[in-house]
């Protein structure tokens, strides 16, 4: 199963790379980004030898491609230094925002589905329900905008922006964070409650067994699965950069970082981060998979 995986992945990683080197030549020769009126012929064919773009495209393609797998993805051109030290040096920002937001919509999220699963009926099941609605309808740029007018101009509690200590990351964490708890929360009560009304929780019932034993042991292992896979693939999402809660609150991350790159036409930064997104959903994808051998031996055995 694991071999299985690691071949997908790599053809995955793979098949990305050729998306993004066909979509970096899609607006024409890249040599065009540096010229100017003063650009002569000698310096548009020394560029073409230094960066390969005087050869077929497959060639050109191979030479990124061997140049890409040992993070070297050329220089950035709003920075003029390789394309991976910028990234490098927005990443401990996006890791701390999406390991907080995380944290948030875990802590949050699971607990509240379990909780409302077993109140299901009752006014506590619709209050959750109605949280996991509101959450996943409530627009994220919105959500970020009224809490920094709530915590920040009105109450002046919390700043509104920046990356200045544990302070400051508190409203982006919950505004990235507000969405995936709500999907985690909705998700973990259809799981528990499909788990609860099986037979051999009926049958644990019958028998005596406690009733936390067979919530929390025998209910929620199985019921697990579910939420692990989104909270997984939710923890690349974040991890890479949130583009809308980055640039609302001005966080130095790798989403805001992007959003520059897209604009600047900087396509080293932007195929950087897109292979390296990639890898990383295909990363924790994998450690999903396993995962779910340990979970289920029936998945571990197949």
């Amino acid at each position: 199963m694991l071999l299985r995986r690691l071949v997908a992945a790599a053809a995955v990683l793979w098949l990305a790379s050729i998306l993004v080197f066909a979509l970096s030549r899609a607006s024409g020769d890249p040599r065009y980004l540096f010229i100017s009126e003063y650009t002569t012929k000698e310096q548009w064919d020394a560029w073409g030898r230094k960066y390969g773009l005087d050869r077929p495209l497959v060639v050109q393609y191979g030479i990124w491609f061997s140049r890409a797998i040992r993070l070297d993805f050329g220089e950035s051109l709003r920075d003029q230094v390789p394309a991976i030290d910028v990234i490098r040096a927005k990443v401990p920002a996006t890791a701390q925002l999406g390991l907080g937001a995380f944290v948030f919509a875990i802590t949050l999220g699971i607990p509240l589905g379990v909780f409302a699963a077993l109140t299901r009926g009752t006014g506590w099941d619709l209050v959750g329900r109605g949280f996991a609605l509101l959450g996943q309808a409530m627009p994220g740029f919105w959500l970020g905008i009224m809490l920094i007018l709530t915590f920040s101009v009105r109450w002046q509690v919390l700043p509104p922006s920046g990356r200045a200590g544990l302070n400051s990351m508190i409203l982006p964490s919950i505004t990235l964070g507000w969405f995936a708890a709500a999907a985690l929360l909705r998700l973990t009560r259809s799981s528990m409650l499909e788990v609860l009304d099986s037979e051999y929780i009926k049958l644990a019932r019958a028998k005596g067994v406690a009733s936390w034993k067979v919530v929390w042991k025998h209910a929620f292992r199985n019921a697990l699965i579910v939420p692990m896979t989104y909270a997984g693939l939710l923890f690349a999402g974040l991890m890479t950069g949130a583009v809308v809660t980055e640039t609302v609150f001005a966080w130095p991350g790798l989403g805001r970082l992007a959003v520059q790159a897209v604009f600047g036409t900087d396509f080293a930064v932007i195929s950087a981060i897109v292979l390296i997104a990639t890898a990383l959903y295909l990363a924790l994808n994998l450690c999903v998979d396993l995962l779910y051998g340990i979970l289920d031996p029936r998945i571990r055995h197949g």
